[in-house]
């Protein structure tokens, strides 16, 4: 399994992402490994899975509404990944300001798919703390994005989320 970027440290994987096309695999007993299943998935088998929160997670697609995956927010999931199939692709950064702030997510927020090194420091200001970034990016290079930007409007500016300033932040 690949590592990823994590709370601004190179950390193992210890998830399973599942697609669409993966879901046989999709273990649904209680001692099953960590696995993230995309929401439509994760509605199917609700039931089974709300007992299984710390390792069972949602993952979001562009085309998913964040309004959809609120009910499973509250208690129920530690982790919420959205998937970005193309780094052009910028509805992610808006599904992860609305959960953060309109849901009030604290959980693990990770960023899965074509997610390069230049959009690391932005992600990370939507509110994402875990990345996964695609197979050709430099993972120690990548650390170094966090640091990128510090222009005025930014430099110093609190979120809304509780994540304090640029300078102040855990990455």
């Amino acid at each position: 399994m690949r590592p990823l970027i994590k709370d601004g440290r190179i950390v193992a994987d210890e998830w399973d992402l599942l697609s669409h096309e993966a879901i046989d695999d999709l273990d649904l007993t209680p001692a099953g490994p960590r696995q993230i299943l995309p929401l439509a998935h994760y509605r199917t088998h609700a039931e089974v899975l709300r007992p299984q929160r710390d390792r069972i997670a949602i993952l979001l697609y562009p085309d998913d509404e964040p309004d959809a995956v609120a009910p499973y927010l509250a208690d129920i999931v530690v982790l919420v990944a959205i998937h970005f199939p193309k780094f052009t692709d910028g509805r992610g950064y808006s599904t992860a300001r609305l959960l953060r702030e309109r849901f009030n997510f604290s959980g693990e927020l990770r960023a899965v798919g074509d997610i390069l090194r230049d959009q690391l420091y932005f992600l990370h200001r939507c509110g994402f703390d875990a990345f996964s970034l695609r197979a050709d990016q430099d993972l120690s290079a990548a650390l170094n994005a966090f640091g990128d930007y510090a222009w005025a409007p930014l430099a110093g500016m609190v979120s809304n989320d509780g994540r304090g300033s640029i300078e102040q932040s855990s990455l």
